[in-house]
């Protein structure tokens, strides 16, 4: 092995240890949040207003004397599990649009696309703003919203794997055993395309969680008292002068769990995208 392609091996395989490492540490603070936060994230208390570090406030207080630490960490979870259900919608509705248009083509696969399209033409952020509006704010609609806004490029994306694979020789056999289509579906186009579709899923996370938490930013999203960075940000920017840190600690959270997961989506992309490895053996 040369010592370049070396050289790219260990790095390629060091991002990959470090993303995920990430990832786990971010997922593991959202499930085990009740046992990481030292305080209720949701208690005032006046007296504690603006309360510098200390061992029982190890990142200090806000300006209603709850605890920081505490309120990053539920907010992880807070994050973590809308983002997780956001990611369910999208999968189950662009999978089941997306398989059928392609499966079945014709005028099932033209008037599915077509409606597709609908949703493709807008922005994403201002659709789910749109929606929010119509469904009222909440963090159920924010997911619901969001999820909306995304569904149908997972189909499109979807339809164009099943297109590449329902002719081929191994499903047509199936087919010609007389294996019905949801078992054909199942067992021989699904496989497949589970290791793209987490590609695609790890790199979107970054995505949905900044459209979650701009979202509760606005006010749209998650309501206080209850944890989220967003929300975190939004009552901390009138202080962004006199106490810059109750800004910088949630957006660090953002920006770190993004960067996580998008680190972890591209190295997953090189390990498993051969035409990648193609392209940089020509280099």
């Amino acid at each position: 092995m040369k010592t370049r392609d070396l050289f790219r091996t260990v790095r390629k395989q060091g991002i990959l240890v470090l993303a995920t490492l990430m990832a786990v540490v971010v997922c593991g603070t959202a499930v085990f949040a009740p046992a990481i936060a030292p305080d209720d994230p949701t208690e005032v208390v006046l007296e504690n207003k603006f309360a510098p570090p200390s061992a029982e406030h190890p990142l200090g207080c806000d300006h209603l004397g709850r605890d920081v630490l505490s309120r990053l960490v539920y907010g992880t979870r807070t994050s973590i599990s809308s983002v997780a259900a956001i990611m369910g919608i999208v999968l189950v509705l662009g999978f089941t649009v997306g398989a059928v248009s392609g499966y079945a083509g014709g005028a099932v696969d033209s008037t599915l696309m077509r409606f597709c399209d609908v949703f493709l033409t807008f922005p994403t952020f201002i659709l789910a703003m749109f929606l929010i509006g119509v469904m009222g704010t909440g963090m159920v609609n924010v997911i619901i919203a969001v999820a909306l806004t995304h569904w149908a490029w997972y189909a499109r994306i979807i339809r164009s794997m099943v297109l590449s694979l329902k002719n081929r020789d191994y499903v047509l056999a199936a087919k010609v055993a007389g294996t019905g289509r949801v078992r054909t579906m199942i067992r021989h186009i699904l496989p497949p395309i589970v290791a793209q579709l987490l590609i695609l899923c790890t790199l979107d996370i970054g995505h949905m969680m900044l459209h979650v938490s701009g979202l509760s930013f606005l006010g749209l999203g998650v309501t206080p008292p209850l944890p989220e960075w967003g929300v975190m940000i939004s009552d901390a920017r009138q202080f962004i002068w006199s106490h810059p840190i109750l800004i910088m600690l949630p957006g660090g959270m953002i920006f770190v769990t993004v960067m996580a997961f998008n680190l972890l989506g591209d190295a997953l992309r090189d390990s498993f995208d051969p035409a990648l490895a193609v392209q940089e053996e020509v280099r």
